[in-house]
């Protein structure tokens, strides 16, 4: 390990930022994964299959960005390359997080190609946007676990709308980011918070 000292804080961050989620049912079960740069070259991520609730530091492992292992003994999660592929096409991208909630997972399968989302204040707490009168489209790609087939899919899709913040997998989940850790955790809380009222709006309006 260059600097374990890097590595043990950016461990701590991603368990702090487990426990979080999980207390808020974002992450059931052992779904999710969580990852944070380390420096130009590398990566610190969850390992494959452990549950975020009780996630301390032998569930984090340090990752190259071509996919090697750099932590014996330790597999991450197969959507790694979600991750990979975020961290080597912007060296500002500090943090990535996935997260499972039922709102993610719900409306996901509702939305078609793109969840719209207008006119609520938290919008503002993401980035370039600075008034509620905003229309998001939230990207909806269908699940696949051809993960390289999907890392692509999103990887055109941040080329056609590169201030695209976040995105959801049909089924499955919440993908964002953030220049570290907090900020992406302050992603999540925002879009987890849309999406929450989302549903409400959706099943209060029937």
């Amino acid at each position: 390990m260059d600097d374990p000292e890097v590595f043990k804080q950016r461990a701590a961050e991603l368990i702090d930022v487990g426990h979080f989620c999980f207390s808020r049912g974002w992450l059931p079960a052992t779904s999710g994964n969580l990852s944070a740069r380390l420096d130009k070259r590398r990566i610190a991520i969850t390992v494959s299959g452990r549950h975020k609730g009780e996630l301390d530091a032998s569930g984090i492992m340090a990752m190259d960005l071509g996919g090697g292992i750099l932590t014996a003994g330790c597999r991450p999660s197969a959507e790694t390359e979600l991750h990979l592929m975020l961290y080597r096409r912007d060296p500002a991208i500090g943090a990535v997080l996935h997260t499972h909630s039922v709102n993610a997972t719900v409306l996901s399968r509702l939305a078609g190609d793109a969840l719209m989302l207008s006119d609520y204040e938290v919008l503002k707490a993401l980035p370039g946007i600075e008034t509620h009168k905003t229309r998001l489209a939230l990207p909806v790609f269908p699940n696949d676990q051809d993960i390289g087939r999907l890392a692509l899919e999103v990887e055109q899709a941040l080329e056609r709308t590169p201030d695209l913040s976040g995105y959801l997998i049909a089924g499955h989940g919440l993908y964002t980011w953030g220049s570290n850790v907090a900020e992406a955790r302050r992603r999540i809380e925002a879009f987890e918070f849309l999406l929450e009222c989302e549903t409400l709006t959706r099943s209060m309006s029937r």
